[in-house]
């Protein structure tokens, strides 16, 4: 079993990854961790040092690793992972890709001060250009996002709701 959980940046992919893995008993990967793990700088460095497109291919490689990997887990993507090459076909081979839909607006709630500044497309931003630039960015975004195998929508539900949701389709129980 994999899960792929992936959205946009601050829509919950990580906190509620970590929950859903504790729950099925198996392993949780953050990309965005394994990523500084491996490198040995943040993400905010990686982009800074090396560029973008040196981080995408990062994430892409980390895909086919943890596409080829037995073990069963819950992987939280990148957010724009989905949007990089054939990322979402190789994710929807190699297990159920979840996408978790928020509007801008619900992410800008979500996301604390730090949140922005480790984040570095949102470094800086007051609320107004910060829901602004994620409209944009999502708009652009959705149509790899939309190829997910599930859309949910997480208005109006609490994390062990969709915890429950994400659990009970993966079983067949829906």
């Amino acid at each position: 079993m994999k899960i792929f959980l992936i959205g946009y940046m601050g829509c919950g992919k990580s906190s509620l990854g970590r929950r859903l893995a504790r729950r099925a008993d198996v392993r949780f990967v953050d990309m965005d961790s394994e990523i500084e793990q491996r490198e040995g700088a943040s993400i905010s460095d990686i982009f800074r040092f090396e560029g973008e497109e040196y981080f995408r291919r990062m994430e892409s490689a980390l895909i086919d690793s943890l596409a080829a990997d037995p073990d069963d887990m819950v992987v939280s993507t990148g957010g724009g992972a989905p949007a990089w090459g054939d990322n979402m076909q190789r994710m929807n081979a190699a297990g159920m890709t979840v996408y978790l839909r928020r509007t801008p607006q619900q992410i800008a709630s979500r996301l604390s001060p730090h949140g922005r500044q480790k984040r570095p497309k949102l470094r800086g931003l007051n609320d107004e250009e910060l829901v602004a630039f994620m409209t944009e960015n999502m708009a652009e975004r959705e149509p790899f996002y939309s190829q997910a195998l599930w859309c949910i929508d997480c208005a109006e539900r609490s994390d062990d709701e969709l915890i429950d949701m994400i659990l009970s389709k993966f079983r067949g129980d829906e």
